[in-house]
């Protein structure tokens, strides 16, 4: 039986990892086992802060819609109630770009929680 020599698929799966490690610094980028291990790191940073993510951004929606809810003179547990009552479905993504870009349509869902 003929002896297998692994080098096409060793250089390959070498390869892929130090692709994978490409612009780290000094040796991580170019030693395959500190390439492994900063790319497995990566790995699980990348797949903690695609959750921590959503958290921050919605915490970014709520303090613009409160910052824009008291300006109207109210807050933003009770402008969230008023809306819910109304049965006003509108999510917090959209409701802080209103409170950015167009005041006088926030204030009119503003004037419908309060009402």
């Amino acid at each position: 039986m003929s002896r297998v020599k692994h080098a096409v698929a060793a250089r390959k799966r070498r390869k892929r990892v130090l692709d994978a490690a490409e612009g780290q610094w000094g040796g991580r980028s170019r030693f395959v086992k500190r390439a492994r291990e900063s790319v497995a790191k990566g790995m699980m940073y990348s797949y903690r802060d695609r959750k921590a993510k959503k958290r921050d951004f919605r915490a970014l929606w709520i303090a613009r819609i409160n910052a824009a809810c008291r300006e109207h003179g109210l807050s933003y547990s009770r402008f969230i109630q008023g809306l819910k009552k109304a049965k006003v479905l509108v999510d917090r993504k959209i409701l802080s770009e209103l409170a950015v870009s167009d005041k006088k349509a926030f204030g009119k869902l503003v004037d419908t929680a309060k009402a």
